[in-house]
């Protein structure tokens, strides 16, 4: 194949296909090329009326297509690619572009002209062709030949007494030049194939190599196939440069949240650079740098007219949005960011490395990291608030709690899952059991217009203090927090105060039996907190240890999973 002499100059390259189309993934994979796929987010709205004949429309939207994806990665990637190929197929009837049926009438109205598409001719579809005049590749989708032809001129540059003009009906002269030998494609035991004839059915699939573009102009050379074990080419480690570039994604993320950038541009305002600049007290040159790499991660857009949030930034970056998660960014940053810069020592000791991010050591991880301050206090409870806010119905709903009338939330901070609870289950009552510190501040993270007075907050510790009765006890993000013996003075507690039928709520991500996902999960243990992830299995032993049966797991897709057992019910035999 004319592919194989440029195959291996190719193995170091970043080669990506703009297109999402299998048809497109298949030919080249089939002819041997390793590439990544990031489909275009180019609209197709060109003027169809704007171009004289119908390939410019196709080789245009083609090349926006490539455009679209090779700036985007420019600006995202860590590495950009060598290669981008965009590709569009149309049909054309009588100089009229038929593209995708919208519906079964429109695709039963281009069957019927006997010309058109609306099929794939790989397929069943095959059974309506008589004939085919020029590239079958060309009709499923991409221009194998013509693109090997062109992407061996970008590499291998022909002699110019080897170009030659050849013209075809309704489309421009292109340049093509002869096929290389056996030696010169690189095997001995290559094979000629017979010539074939290559025109087109319409005006088809256009491509662009970087910045060069490539019509879907055919070519008459033969054909030649080359031998060789391309499975074994080494592909290109994109999961790794994407490993590589996370954390500087995360950081850009935190400094935009914490700068307040997304609540500058909240709702509909469009600020330039330095307009931001001016608000945050920040360097033109900076700001437009953090600007740019938001929105290349999707959290910004950038037009002509300066930057605005996407609806992702509107709904969850913005500090004061109903679902804002800026509070719980904050913390990551200010918090779990500094843990993780010692995570080395951390793998090494296997513990906490409070010590070194913050200057001390963590005896209680609650009293002395997050509350040795009024601010530290509230942004630790405010990153609790956004996080459970979002995941709580998914926890509340995740079984059916009707029958209790009683709950308390243990270390239920703010009372975010306590609100979802009184509005999912109209005969509940719920008691916020937390330390004082918590409960003083609560005041703040009440929602407005919504009846809360089957919500009762009660300060105490639940390691040494009364715990209020309920019928139904929940740990909310508790458990993965403390050690084994912690563990074991709060589920005893618990299980004591429990009488037959009552039941515990707990809610945490659930590792894998496994415990190689989620990977969030796992993530999250190399914190080093003095405590662990479980998989359900675990979680399943640890409540019936206690004294809890009929234990299930449901696994929600949010943020937390739910874990629910009961009291077992003692049997009185007379």
């Amino acid at each position: 194949m004319v592919l194989c002499p440029v195959i291996q100059k190719l193995v170091s390259k970043r080669v990506v296909l703009a297109s999402a189309s299998p048809r497109r993934q298949e030919i080249l994979n089939c002819a041997g090329l390793r590439f990544e796929v990031v489909p275009s987010r180019f609209k197709e709205t060109l003027d169809k009326a704007s171009f004289a004949m119908p390939y410019e429309y196709a080789m245009e939207t083609a090349k926006q297509k490539a455009l679209e994806v090779a700036n985007r990665m420019n600006v995202k990637d860590f590495r950009s690619p060598d290669v981008v190929i965009g590709a569009d197929t149309i049909v054309t009837v009588d100089g009229l572009i038929l593209e995708k049926p919208v519906d079964k009438r429109d695709a039963y109205n281009m069957l019927s002209r006997d010309k058109a598409g609306g099929y794939g001719i790989q397929a069943l579809g095959g059974m309506l062709v008589e004939y085919v005049h020029g590239d079958f590749l060309n009709v499923v989708g991409f221009p194998l030949n013509h693109f090997c032809k062109k992407l061996m001129e970008l590499y291998y540059p022909p002699p110019k007494d080897a170009i030659h003009h050849v013209k075809h009906d309704s489309i421009p002269s292109v340049e093509t030049f002869e096929v290389l030998s056996d030696e010169e494609c690189g095997s001995s035991n290559s094979t000629q194939q017979n010539a074939t004839r290559t025109s087109k059915l319409g005006d088809g699939a256009t491509g662009s190599l970087g910045k060069k573009e490539i019509g879907q102009h055919m070519l008459r050379e033969p054909m030649v196939k080359c031998s060789g074990d391309l499975e074994n080419l080494t592909k290109f480690p994109s999961t790794l440069l994407e490993l590589l570039d996370g954390f500087k994604a995360s950081k850009a993320m935190f400094v935009a949240c914490k700068l307040k950038v997304f609540d500058l541009l909240k709702g509909k305002a469009i600020l330039k650079a330095k307009d931001v600049a001016d608000h945050i007290n920040a360097s033109v040159c900076g700001t437009e740098r953090l600007l740019d790499s938001c929105t290349a991660l999707e959290l910004l857009k950038k037009t002509n007219q300066g930057y605005s949030n996407t609806e992702l930034a509107d709904k969850y970056l913005v500090s004061d949005s109903e679902y804002s998660l800026h509070g719980y960014i904050m913390h990551a940053n200010d918090h779990v960011w500094p843990l993780f810069t010692h995570l080395e020592s951390a793998v090494k000791e296997g513990k906490n490395q409070n010590h070194r991010a913050f200057g001390k050591k963590a005896q209680d991880l609650f009293q002395d990291s997050y509350y040795h301050s009024m601010e530290t206090k509230l942004r630790f409870m405010n990153a609790m608030h956004s996080i459970i806010k979002l995941t709580a119905r998914d926890v509340a709903t995740a079984f059916d709690l009707s029958r209790f009338r009683s709950a308390c939330d243990l270390g239920g901070c703010t009372g975010a899952l306590a609100q979802v609870l009184i509005q999912e289950y109209p005969n509940l009552k719920v008691t916020v059991f937390d330390l004082p510190n918590v409960i003083e501040n609560v005041a703040c993270f009440q929602p407005t217009g919504q009846d809360t007075s089957r919500i009762t907050f009660t300060s105490g510790d639940f390691f040494k203090d009364n715990i209020p009765e309920a019928d139904l006890y929940i740990l909310s993000r508790v458990l993965h927090d403390w050690p084994d013996d912690k563990i074991d003075a709060l589920l005893s507690r618990i299980s004591d105060v429990c009488t037959p039928g009552c039941a515990l709520l707990v809610a945490e991500i659930v590792l894998g039996e496994e415990k190689i996902d989620p990977p969030r999960a796992v993530l999250q243990s190399l914190s080093m907190t003095e405590g662990k992830q479980r998989s359900s299995s675990e979680y399943k032993q640890l409540l019936e240890k206690y004294g809890f049966t009929q234990v299930q797991t449901k696994i929600t897709g949010n943020f937390l999973d739910a874990i629910l057992g009961f009291k077992k019910t003692t049997h009185i035999v007379n």
